[in-house]
């Protein structure tokens, strides 16, 4: 494909941002955006970069071990640091993204302070601007930067800029951390969260990139795009997920009709609902 001239004006912008900087510190998840950040950082500013990435609890183990795999083939300095589930989110509460940012950027400001390092990046882009984003607030109460953000990337710029350079991310479907597929006020276990996370591992190895595994006590709440319910639910594919799910301690599985959503959990109870 070839990028539009208004996409190759914004990752200069980009670019042009992050070299003003000298050193900085990127937050990496792995994730589609914050790849693109790093690798724009690294032809920025070179070894002026220190990518720092959080293992928790409520973090996707596949996701955790990507990243360490791309900040190494980039060959840029990188942080793994493990932390806790912190104490205020361990019910789950409606504003965890906030309080969850708040925690790990205060890690990064702690961070950035030992290693004399001014700037801290995020990869928040413009069309976070639209969305539900509560880890916006902390993000700048922090003062961190979102260059992304800054240049005026859209999330369809960044998947295009990411495959233009190579990126293995371009086509990766959204995260988000397992915290969301509990719903709000859930006591929030490291066993609980395993579970979940082995049961969407096992998932995504049957093929459905785009999947959350939604967990309701002995329910399990299979939400996939609606053009992948069709092969979820053929009969040798149906038994191999009911039994691996029973297996991990589910009594009962699902398969939502309404397909994936986007924070689906923050859904408001159907008006009128009884029971």
């Amino acid at each position: 494909m070839t990028l539009t001239q208004q996409q190759k004006k914004r990752y200069a912008a980009l670019l042009a941002e992050i070299h003003g900087m000298e050193r900085v510190l990127a937050a990496f998840s792995g994730g589609v955006d914050s790849t693109l950040l790093l690798h724009a950082a690294q032809r920025a500013v070179g070894e002026g970069v220190l990518a720092v990435t959080f293992a928790t609890p409520y973090s996707p183990k596949e996701e955790t071990a990507c990243a360490v795999e791309f900040a190494k083939a980039l060959g840029v300095r990188h942080m793994l640091v493990e932390l806790p589930i912190p104490e205020d989110i361990r019910n789950n509460p409606p504003e965890r993204c906030y309080l969850c940012k708040r925690t790990l950027f205060g890690e990064l400001v702690r961070i950035a302070e030992e290693e004399g390092i001014r700037y801290i990046l995020d990869g928040s882009n413009l069309d976070d601007l639209g969305d539900h984003r509560p880890g916006r607030k902390a993000v700048k109460e922090l003062g961190v930067r979102s260059p992304l953000l800054d240049a005026g990337l859209t999330k369809q710029d960044i998947r295009d800029l990411s495959r233009e350079y190579g990126l293995p991310t371009w086509d990766k479907p959204a995260g988000a951390c397992l915290l969301t597929r509990l719903p709000h006020g859930s006591a929030v276990e490291e066993a609980e969260l395993e579970r979940i996370d082995k049961g969407e591992t096992f998932l995504k190895d049957l093929g459905f990139a785009a999947v959350r595994l939604r967990s309701h006590g002995e329910v399990a709440r299979i939400e996939l795009p609606s053009e992948d319910i069709a092969a979820c639910l053929e009969s040798g594919v149906r038994k191999r997920i009911d039994d691996h799910l029973k297996e991990l301690g589910y009594r009962y599985v699902s398969v939502d009709l309404a397909g994936y959503r986007m924070g689906s959990l923050n859904e408001p109870e159907a008006a009128g609902r009884k029971e």
